[in-house]
């Protein structure tokens, strides 16, 4: 490869000499190919790279400054929707994972501590320690990487929750263990809570007064010339914050609901990885199955209470059935295990491919759109059905309406042909079609209601009622 070039789009070799670096570093960053960057001293401090997932280091770095700035580009928070238009099937950017192929990390040039300082303990795991009454800095740090994690993936809606529950924003929970085990915030703590500085009369630790201190010697005041607090001080000092910290988790009602809305999956940094089979093992099968027992027991229980399960689960297809009722379906099942987002219709792949795990010959194509839950549901309450994207039905029927008008002798033009394979289309991500549609993309595009009509005339009404009648019976 050539530098500057990318191979097959996929890989960039970007470094001093190639022309305009500039410019491919912003192709790398902001589109979705290429998918890696090669770099030589070109991803450091400046360099704006936080779509960056991973970083593969092939060679070692002996500055510990400059190592810092190599992992700062790929920490870098970025929202959920400027991540999904660089990588699409990425929903939230959680982590950077580091791949060390010259052990650069083993000869680690920094003394700062990691956040998560138990990787492998679960979220559940740390609650179930805060509600023992355990206060400790493992145990503190981890709950605010989890913590800080969930920020990053649950709705508007359900962060409402939280703070309702809580008092505070998941955010505020997480910022307050983080400056419990804060050196320089607990240095501060010791002293007051001591009164170690004569010339202050401060009783307490509150955050407040912890700030102010702060931001006293921020802005050039003389630190306490008093004794230096003792370990055992320092120590105490940090209990005393980390406990206070702790203290929304000893509420039930909070645990439960963090749960609810996280399973997390424990992370095995130790364990290493063999391929050894193509396909779904055991235990994938069997989690699967479990994730859709839970669907089935959903549908089963919620059967005569939302819209759209009434209509499912009464007729063997989804005639009557609106977008409307699908999204407000979905909107129930926003929660674990199923974190179906009516606001990204993509969210339904996850538990398609759920249900291809544990039933892989029921299972036929893939998800295209939100209405494909109707197919998942469908099958839940009437197992005999298999489960196939709405699209390809709507093909199907579409292709035997249109024999069936060439039967009647009646023959489209290339135009009306076009109109009616959008029509068509339209159907497959919204279930039906009506006037108010054709003053929408793509139809608006293609002059609207005013051509539709110059094109079909009378016979438009009949048309579109034949379509929502057989496309979506």
């Amino acid at each position: 490869m050539m530098a500057g070039r990318a191979s097959i789009n996929f890989i960039l070799i970007c470094n001093a000499i190639c022309s305009a670096p500039k410019v491919l570093l912003q192709q790398f960053r902001n589109s979705y190919l290429p998918r890696i960057a090669v770099t030589v001293d070109m991803i450091a401090t400046g360099t704006n790279m936080k779509s960056v997932e991973i970083l593969l280091f092939l060679r070692n770095i002996n500055s510990a400054s400059y190592f810092e700035q190599m992992k700062g580009r790929g920490v870098g928070v970025i929202s959920s929707d400027d991540l999904q238009a660089v990588t699409p099937d990425t929903q939230h950017k959680t982590r950077l994972v580091i791949v060390d192929a010259v052990g650069v990390c083993e000869r680690d040039k920094t003394q700062s501590k990691p956040l998560d300082r138990k990787p492998s303990v679960s979220l559940e795991q740390a609650l179930s320690l805060v509600k023992q009454g355990v206060v400790h800095a493992d145990v503190v740090s981890t709950l605010a990487a989890r913590l800080a994690r969930l920020a990053r993936e649950v709705s508007a809606e359900q962060a409402v929750q939280i703070k309702a529950t809580a008092g505070v924003s998941i955010e505020r929970l997480t910022a307050s263990l983080l400056e419990s085990i804060d050196p320089d915030r607990n240095l501060a703590r010791a002293i007051m809570l001591f009164q170690l500085d004569g010339s202050q009369n401060i009783s307490d630790a509150s955050k407040a007064s912890v700030d102010t201190y702060l931001q006293s010697l921020k802005e050039g005041a003389e630190p306490p010339s008093s004794t230096e607090p003792t370990e055992a001080q320092r120590d105490a000092a940090e209990e005393h914050a980390m406990a206070e910290a702790l203290k929304p988790f000893h509420d039930p009602k909070l645990r439960e609901l963090l749960l609810l809305l996280k399973r997390e999956q424990v992370i095995d940094e130790v364990t290493e990885d063999t391929l050894t089979q193509v396909g779904f093992d055991e235990a994938a099968r069997a989690k699967a199955q479990k994730v859709m027992g839970e669907f089935r027991e959903f549908c089963e229980t919620h059967k005569d209470e939302i819209e759209a399960l009434q209509l499912l689960y009464l007729k063997p297809h989804w005639a009557g059935l609106r977008y409307a009722q699908v999204k407000e379906l979905a909107k129930q099942l926003n929660r674990a295990p199923f974190h179906l987002d009516p606001a990204k219709p993509q969210s339904i792949e996850r538990l398609w491919e759920c249900q291809r795990a544990a039933e892989p010959t029921q299972v036929k194509g893939d998800a295209k759109s939100l209405v494909d839950l109707n197919a998942l549901v469908r099958h839940a309450l009437h197992p005999q059905e298999p489960v196939q994207p709405l699209l390809e039905e709507i093909n199907a029927r579409y292709r035997e309406w249109l024999g069936q008008q060439a039967g009647r002798g009646i023959v489209f033009t290339p135009e009306q042909r076009e109109w009616l394979d959008m029509i068509k289309n339209h159907m497959a991500t919204s279930l039906a079609i009506s006037r108010d549609d054709f003053e929408d993309m793509p139809f608006a595009g293609r002059g609207g209601l005013g051509r539709v009509y110059q094109l079909f005339g009378g016979q438009l009404e009949t048309v579109l009622e034949e379509l929502n009648e057989r496309l979506a019976a």
